[in-house]
């Protein structure tokens, strides 16, 4: 039984990339959870595939995992949080975001990462619940197609007031989708206290056969706030037990996006708060799956 942690760069956004990995590296992280984004390896900027191999270097010499995320909020554009999304009216804009996953499929096999993080999106007004799931299982057949074709699952999360917001709404998009083998789950344990009627020991129980990517938060019932570890409702060491127990040997990656100001002395007593509460069988060093 083994759990890999791992620190967003989402929330170390004042930070240089290198830096940030150093830092990592050296509280004893087993890896980090790579948003791609236009200050920490932009995907939109020239030379990309020079810049990768910069960032594979420097994660090999630390001995970094990786996985790769997509929740920039402005990487496509300057105005919309998180737009165009997936279930974006406009077919062009659509394709703007599945361009990026699928940009972000190939550095993230280029960078030895274990999976890619999606998510589906906020349904637009005037949108039926049919018309938005088929947009997004046209949208992500691409991108599907590019990680069955690369080895890197492609790990979709449940995100409160989006289309796809629960784990039951992940096995529609699945049935929707002919259950294909790289669409897999990224589980946001904040998420499951928020919003889900199991308890987060139960989501990862039930999540278990589909888990490709882990989030980790502290988080109180119906509301979407992402909180450092100890400021929320979370009984932590159940779920970390139940955790290490699925077999999953990605990262598991705490994610505190709004906390970058604090980013550093946040991400060294998160892994001590961890530490403390992995149970003693779990230990640092596996080998991530792909």
């Amino acid at each position: 039984m083994t759990i890999r942690l791992g620190y967003g760069t989402n929330g170390l956004t004042d930070l240089r990339l290198d830096d940030a990995l150093g830092l990592l590296a050296d509280l004893g992280y087993d890896g980090v959870g790579l948003t791609l984004d236009h200050m920490h390896l932009d995907p939109l900027a020239p030379d990309l595939a020079a810049r990768t191999r910069h960032v594979a270097g420097r994660l090999g010499r630390l001995g970094l995992g990786v996985t790769v995320e997509t929740g920039a909020r402005y990487v496509l554009d300057p105005r919309r949080k998180h737009g165009p999304s997936l279930l974006d009216p406009d077919p062009e804009a659509r394709a703007a975001r599945t361009r990026l996953l699928l940009r972000a499929v190939d550095v993230a096999a280029d960078l030895g990462a274990h999976a890619v993080h999606c998510f589906s999106g906020i349904t637009p007004p005037e949108t039926s619940p049919d018309t938005a799931w088929q947009r997004l299982t046209d949208a992500l057949a691409p991108v599907l197609d590019a990680a069955a074709r690369t080895g890197v699952p492609l790990a979709i999360e449940p995100e409160p007031g989006h289309l796809l917001a629960t784990l039951s709404d992940f096995h529609h998009l699945r049935d929707l989708s002919g259950d294909p083998e790289p669409l897999g789950l990224t589980l946001d344990i904040g998420h499951c206290q928020c919003l889900e009627p199991a308890a987060p020991v139960d989501c990862v129980r039930a999540a278990a056969p589909w888990l490709r990517h882990v989030q980790i938060e502290d988080m109180r019932r119906g509301v979407h706030e992402h909180l450092p570890f100890g400021e929320g409702e979370i009984d932590f060491p159940p779920v970390l037990d139940a955790l290490g127990d699925t077999g999953y040997r990605g990262l598991t990656v705490v994610e505190l996006p709004r906390h970058s100001h604090a980013g550093p002395e946040l991400a060294r007593s998160s892994i001590e708060f961890l530490r403390d509460r992995i149970p003693s069988k779990s230990s640092k060093g596996a080998t991530p799956c792909r």
